[in-house]
């Protein structure tokens, strides 16, 4: 069985792209068309235009953590790394998952996207991994992952 990952959507970080992109382009035609170029306030402050654009950063850091956020299934065990610089990885044995939760809030429905809970026999703390495409096939996945696993160590 080849490795499987799981990463938080695109679509939000996508959406948010649009939306800022829409909104610098907004403000440029704005500036643009309103003040006339002749126009000492127009002349004195072309860093104005060039404002909008530091919307930017809100989508592209959540990409960047998106990038360095990923559940591997290997083998018996469910891996989760979160962090670029320093690193925080989780390894779950796949014969202790209990549970696979999926929460879906009403925008995350209708985009096809859940919050993915995974519980484990022994751990107190419960691990989710946010905005999953697909949570629902996700989480059969992980619990068939896990009784495969679990009737392997049984003789």
């Amino acid at each position: 069985m080849e490795d499987a990952v799981i990463r938080p959507t695109l679509k939000f970080i996508k959406l948010g792209y649009a939306v800022v992109l829409l909104l610098v382009v907004g403000c440029a035609i704005l500036f643009f068309t309103m003040v006339p170029p002749d126009n000492e306030w127009r002349i004195n402050r072309p860093w104005v235009v060039v404002l909008p654009a530091l919307l930017l950063i809100w989508p592209i850091r959540r990409h960047m953590a998106r990038q360095f956020t990923k559940a591997t299934i290997t083998g018996d065990r469910l891996r989760y790394e979160v962090g670029a610089l320093s690193k925080t990885t989780r390894n779950i044995s796949l014969p202790k998952v209990q549970d696979a939760r999926v929460d879906q809030s009403v925008m995350q429905r209708m985009f096809g996207v859940g919050n993915l809970a995974i519980e484990t026999a022994g751990e107190a703390s419960r691990l989710t991994i946010r905005n999953v495409d697909q949570p629902q096939q996700v989480a059969d996945e992980i619990l068939a992952a896990s009784h495969s696993a679990a009737g392997g160590h049984n003789p």
